[in-house]
Order: structure tokens, then sequence, then C-alpha cells
């Protein structure tokens, strides 16, 4: 077997086009998983961002229940302080004393006020958060439900593709390692700028495929001859006739047909 050095113009062109052929089918694989796996991706993210705010959520709710019962505790240990100074109202033996008691049972009282406020409070904010997190919960499973069925639709194109893909990859391979190293660099550069992964294109009524521009009679007569790699100076693609074209094409037809 040829080394890539030792090829003619013509069988590079061939190995070229191969190579062209087969990463075009690798494309329309990828084109038909299409925007499937960064879809997936972003779900995933939005998700997992909402399960944090909906644990943020829960414990802000644990943290005003707790806040509740410390003061509703608070509240029941201050309500028998201001019974035992009642009481001792009853004891007093002068206004002084009295006076004294009676400001300490205004302040239990404030401190009763302030704890049910407190209480109150908290419970307009548990009931307001509890709201955001039923409006949450239902997107997380609105959002779960389309991950779902997304990531069943990813599953089945990767399912329906993977072998074929497989073989495309070590098909990729094998024709690399018959191109010489500086005329794969340049394809793969080509193939890297144009939108539809064309870096080889033919001749097709005078222009190169793609292309309004007409390409002279001469430059045709070389691309026919393949004693040459033309390149197209408009694209920067190189140009085969359209006859080595179809050929390739109908042998890379029957080598996937198998």
């Amino acid at each position: 077997m040829k080394t890539a050095k030792e090829k003619n113009v013509e069988e590079k062109l061939r190995d070229l086009y191969n190579l062209q052929l087969i990463h075009l089918r690798l494309d329309n694989i990828t084109n038909l998983r299409g925007e499937l796996p960064l879809e997936v991706d972003d779900l995933k993210d939005e998700i997992a961002g909402l399960e944090v705010r909906k644990a943020s959520f829960e414990n802000e709710e644990d943290t005003l229940t707790q806040l509740i019962i410390d003061n509703k505790e608070k509240i029941k240990v201050t309500i028998e302080l201001i019974k035992k100074y009642t009481k001792q109202q009853d004891t007093v033996r002068n206004n002084r004393e009295f006076d004294s008691i009676n400001k300490e049972i205004e302040y239990h009282n404030l401190e009763i006020e302030l704890a049910e406020k407190k209480i109150r409070d908290a419970g307009f904010k548990i009931e307001s958060k509890s709201n955001s997190k039923i409006t949450l919960t239902e997107k997380l499973d609105s959002l779960k439900n389309h991950l779902s069925l997304k990531t069943k639709e990813l599953t089945t194109i990767i399912a329906e593709t993977e072998k074929e893909e497989a073989i495309l990859l070590k098909e990729i391979e094998n024709f690399e390692k018959e191109i010489e190293p500086r005329l794969l660099n340049s394809y793969k550069k080509t193939r890297a700028r144009a939108v539809n992964g064309l870096a080889i294109v033919s001749i097709e009524r005078g222009s190169a495929q793609g292309s309004y521009f007409t390409i002279p009679p001469q430059v045709q007569l070389e691309i026919a001859q393949r004693k040459k790699i033309v390149v197209d100076e408009h694209s920067g693609k190189i140009l085969i006739d359209e006859e080595l074209a179809m050929n390739q094409r109908e042998k890379i037809n029957k080598l996937f047909a198998k």
C-alpha cells in the first residue's frame, strides 16, 4: 500500500473527498441531535437552581416556625411572671413597691405584645413563602417532566445513531492516516471555517458548488486532469471535477450500505 506521500494527486483528492463525505455523514447525526444536548443541560441547570431556592425556602420556613415556637414559650413564661407580680401587689407595704412591681408588669406585657407581633409577622412570612414554594414546586414538576421527555428523545436518537457514529469515527481515523499531515491540516482548517462543513467542492455548471463565480475553462481543464490540487481563489476550498465527486459518493454510499 502506498504511503500518504507516495500517492499521486488524484489519489490524494479521492482520499480527501472520501474523508469529507464521511465527515458530512457524521454532521448529519450531530444535526439530528440538534440543540437537544444543550437543551437537556440547560434544563438540568435550571432545575438545580430551583431546587436550591426550594431548599432555601424550606430552611427559612423552619427558622420562622422555630421563632414562633420560641416566642409562644416566651409568652407562657412571661404570663406566669405577670401572675407572680400581680400576686405580689397584694402584699406590698408601700406605694414605691407597688409602682416598682407595676412597672415590671407593664414591661412584661410589652414583651408579650412584642412576642405576639413576632409570631404574626413570622406567620405572614411562612404563608408567603409557602405560596412561593407551591408555585416553585409546580414549575419544578413541569421542568422535570419536560427534561424527562427531552432526555428520552435524546437517548432514543443516541441509541439509533451511536453504532453508525462509532463506525464513522473509526473510518475518519482510518482515512486521516491515508492523508499527509500538511494536506490534512489544510482540509481541517478550511472545513472549520465553512458554514456547511465543505472543504472540497466539485464543479457544477462551470462554477464551484455553492458559488456564483465562473471558473475559467483552463482552470476547469486542470481540475479535470487531476494533476494538481486546485484551490478556489474566492472560498479557499479545494476544487474537484464532478465525475470524481460522483464516483466517490457512490463508493462511500456502498461502503455504508453494507
